[in-house]
């Protein structure tokens, strides 16, 4: 994952000074060498869904389903009741 200094971009952020300032102290006290590398590290995670999500449409080769459809229990439950059993079993 190590790229060379040509495949990188030189960019500014606007962001609170304080929040900066604790960012910095808190990578410096972990010995981060390079800030930029703690952020490029944040970015890849906040991305990583979308590849997950991708690469998974890839595999299955279509969409993936964005309805989901309930079905019906097999079995009868009442749900009620079973918390007022577990209820009444933990105040033993």
């Amino acid at each position: 994952m190590g790229a060379c200094v040509s495949d990188k971009v030189k960019t500014t952020i606007v962001i609170d000074k304080e929040l900066w300032v604790r960012f910095k102290a808190r990578t410096l006290e972990e010995g981060v060498g390079k800030v930029s590398r703690v952020i490029e590290e944040i970015i890849r995670e906040e991305m990583l869904e979308d590849y997950v999500i991708a690469s998974i449409r890839e595999l299955i080769g279509r969409e993936s389903p964005l309805e989901v459809k309930p079905v019906k229990p097999i079995v009868e439950t009442e749900a009620g009741r079973v918390v007022r059993e577990n209820d009444e079993y933990r105040k033993r």
